[in-house]
């Protein structure tokens, strides 16, 4: 039996009270993995290579700074 049929199977047994939670998994389950763009890989890759900027502060203070820019 495969994994697939078994599944199949634990899902018939499963009470319907519960079905929400099965639901749920599967959904986020069934979505595949994000493939990041091409500004996301530069962006990884100068980050690996030491560049980028390192912000230390609030939150607050970075968007401040970021509606500057």
């Amino acid at each position: 039996m495969s994994n697939r049929e078994f599944a199949k199977k634990l899902i018939d047994q499963i009470p319907e009270n519960r079905m929400y939670y099965v639901i749920s998994y599967l959904q986020g389950a069934s979505i595949p993995d994000e493939i990041p763009n091409a500004e996301t890989i530069a962006s990884i890759e100068e980050l690996e290579n030491g560049g980028g900027t390192l912000f230390t502060g609030s939150t607050e203070a970075l968007f401040a700074e970021l509606m500057e820019e």
